[in-house]
């Protein structure tokens, strides 16, 4: 009996487990690629009725006369004079300077100079947004929450009350101080908690995303807002600072 004859194609056995190959890292890829665009969780904890501490994570672009920037920055404050922001280089990660409000000091530093400049708070603030606000200001805008009693209630001589708007549900909206106004753009889901605030300001205009927040965690480092350790850093003038951050960026 003649055999039977069978065809081969060798280039085809071949190329079938480098095809194979190729869809493994190909199905491996959009594997990543589906748990990278799963939303992340931004609100970490249900918030409590009584909030003594607000920690997290947010990202903030401002544009200006001067161009634009772009950083990320984590955030503590403890309620209600109390407060701690490290700001980082949104590409290479790196701390470019931290902000620390500890009732009536307040000062910004550059940790990779050891070098500080101390100013009121709402000087090292504007420093920072580009506009004056008080830290319990700030930490309004964050919890979405304002003693409008307080913002009505401002001293002779100060700038103009804020006006505030709601929506149907009683989530503050939008917010004007004279040039400076806000917008919550997104809600973090199922909250009155802001994840995305517009600002415009007649210098400049900005957003901040909130990326993650929790409430009332205990605090890591006990010496957070201490700042003892001023005594091993060199006080300098704004100008440096300025020339400093202007050098490392």
């Amino acid at each position: 009996m003649r055999p039977v004859a069978v065809e081969t194609h060798p280039e085809k056995t071949r190329r079938a487990p480098a095809l194979k190959y190729v869809f493994m890292v190909a199905l491996a890829y959009a594997g990543l690629f589906l748990v990278n665009c799963r939303p992340s969780q931004v609100l970490i904890l249900p918030p409590p009725e009584n909030i003594d501490r607000i920690e997290g994570y947010a990202s903030l672009r401002i544009s200006g006369e001067q161009g634009s920037a772009r950083s990320k920055f984590t955030f503590l404050f403890q309620l209600p004079h109390q407060g701690r922001i490290e700001v980082t280089d949104i590409i290479l990660g790196r701390t470019l300077y931290q902000i620390i409000v500890d009732r009536e000091r307040a000062v910004f530093l550059v940790p990779s100079k050891r070098v500080y400049w101390e100013g009121d708070e709402e000087q090292i603030i504007n420093h920072f947004l580009g506009f004056r606000l008080s830290l319990e200001e700030i930490i309004n805008l964050l919890q979405g929450r304002w003693n409008e009693s307080r913002a009505e209630a401002r001293e002779e001589g100060e700038e103009e009350e804020w006006i505030l708007s709601k929506d149907e549900k009683g989530r503050i909206l939008f917010g004007q101080r004279g040039s400076l106004r806000f917008e919550v753009r997104e809600f973090i889901s199922g909250s009155h908690f802001p994840q995305v605030l517009t600002f415009q300001h007649s210098l400049n205009s900005g957003r901040l995303r909130v990326l993650r927040l929790s409430f009332n965690k205990p605090i890591k480092k006990k010496d957070s807002f201490s700042l003892d350790f001023l005594a091993n850093y060199r006080r300098v003038s704004w100008e440096e600072i300025e020339k400093i951050l202007s050098d490392e960026n």
